[in-house]
């Protein structure tokens, strides 16, 4: 049953601005375009190039860890392939499953640092990825492709902010400051989430366990980009704002 309203007290309802809308499908321009271009290749992959001109593109645009041990010469894709690797990916779930993820997680993170942030962010985090692959593998010949250790970066980065967002603007982005580490391996939430990603990571690498994927999950990679996202993003985050946590109950 409805109820009638007076007039008089209307009008106020009326004169107020409707509320603003957030989209369902809200992703900042950079994370779209790395979509794009990640989407780009793998279809370049799948549907134009013939078995050679694959094989070229992998051989030039993925990371090879033995091709940096000095033995086979030098070229110029030497300088290219720790970034290009990761617009490259294995098959529909790999592709699938990363951009998913570079969605959930890459866009608050470029609506805080901003779109060059972020694409220097992504490049970083990438690099850090592939230098801790071939720090441990270094005579690997298996060819690594993936966007997942600048994603798992994004993930660290995350983590510093203890997963707080802000929607105010219309859309989410990051908020506050960035945490300090002692104060966030005080937040139960993060911990339980470093410990499951830690857990699924070397789960999924170790024992080759990820289904719809195929070949080996290089958790190394992961744990790379993690790493740098974690530590270094405040060389990426320019907001400096006043340090509200050493206000905050450090119980909660």
């Amino acid at each position: 049953m409805s109820e009638q309203q007076n007039p008089t007290e209307a009008e106020p309802a009326e004169s107020m601005p409707p509320p603003a809308r957030e989209p369902v499908f809200n992703l900042p321009p950079i994370v779209l375009a790395v979509i794009g271009i990640c989407a780009a290749v793998y279809l370049l992959q799948q549907y134009v190039l013939n078995d050679a001109q694959q094989m070229t593109l992998l051989y030039d645009g993925a990371f090879i860890p033995v091709l940096y041990t000095g033995q086979y010469g030098f070229d110029w894709f030497l300088f290219t392939r720790p970034f290009t690797y990761a617009f490259m990916h294995g098959g529909f779930a790999h592709i699938a499953v990363n951009m998913v993820w570079l969605a959930a997680f890459g866009s608050p993170l470029a609506n805080r640092l901003g779109g060059l942030g972020f694409a220097l962010f992504f490049a970083v985090t990438g690099l850090a990825a592939v230098a801790l692959f071939w720090a441990m593998h270094p005579y690997g010949e298996a060819p690594l492709v993936g966007a997942s250790g600048a994603i798992s970066g994004m993930m660290g980065a995350a983590a510093r902010f203890g997963f707080r967002t802000d929607r105010s603007a219309g859309k989410a982005a990051f908020a506050g400051p960035v945490l300090p580490i002692a104060l966030v391996l005080r937040s139960r939430g993060v911990v339980v989430f470093l410990a499951m990603w830690m857990i699924i990571n070397l789960a999924t690498g170790l024992l080759g366990f990820a289904p719809g994927v195929d070949g080996q999950i290089a958790w190394e990679a992961h744990i790379g980009g993690f790493v740098a996202g974690f530590f270094g993003l405040r060389w990426f985050d320019r907001r400096w704002q006043p340090r509200e946590w050493e206000s905050a109950d450090p119980r909660t």
